[in-house]
């Protein structure tokens, strides 16, 4: 729907434009066409008759058909345009308002499931538990614990084996 809108707004955008442009240049023409050509002529009242009245009349009955249908064209165009534009500006807005909710629930997850393992294992959390729990790959809970425990002052424990285990005040 919103292509067939596209162009639409598209097509009436450029009639429009047409339409108007059809208008100056009727203008143009009908200023042109009443300038004095001949100058040579010597009696004034010979260059007059020799005015197309005709023409005149088309040229003024084509300027007022091209505003008639010109601006009602482009107007509509760019009302249907204007209101695409605002439809996907608010599109993107839902879009990245739904994101922020998803990243904070996200991290309100993590956050629960941080505080459960304190208080299930008694302030101590190892970092392959951690990650088993929060289905988080290694990097990203290191990187978490590491944020929490500078956040809450945490003690770090190494084991001979090289993991590292953190150590809060519960």
């Amino acid at each position: 729907m919103k292509t067939a809108e596209k162009l639409a707004a598209g097509w009436l955008l450029t009639l429009g434009f047409m339409f108007l442009t059809t208008t100056v240049s009727a203008v143009i023409t009908k200023n042109t066409t009443l300038k004095p050509i001949l100058p040579g002529i010597p009696d004034e009242s010979l260059a007059k008759d020799l005015v197309n009245q005709e023409a005149l009349y088309q040229l003024d009955n084509t300027a007022a058909q091209g505003i008639m249908f010109g601006f009602p064209t482009a107007l509509l165009g760019a009302w249907l345009a204007l209101g695409l534009y605002k439809q996907n500006r608010q599109s993107t807005k839902a879009l990245t308002e739904q994101k922020n909710e998803y990243l904070r629930s996200q991290e309100q997850a993590k956050l629960s499931q941080f505080y459960q393992m304190l208080q299930e294992n008694d302030g101590r959390i190892t970092l392959l538990s951690f990650a088993m729990q929060s289905q988080l790959t290694a990097t990203e809970a290191k990187q978490y614990l590491d944020e929490k425990a500078k956040e809450l002052n945490a003690n770090f424990q190494v084991s001979e084996e090289g993991g590292v285990s953190y150590h809060f005040d519960v």
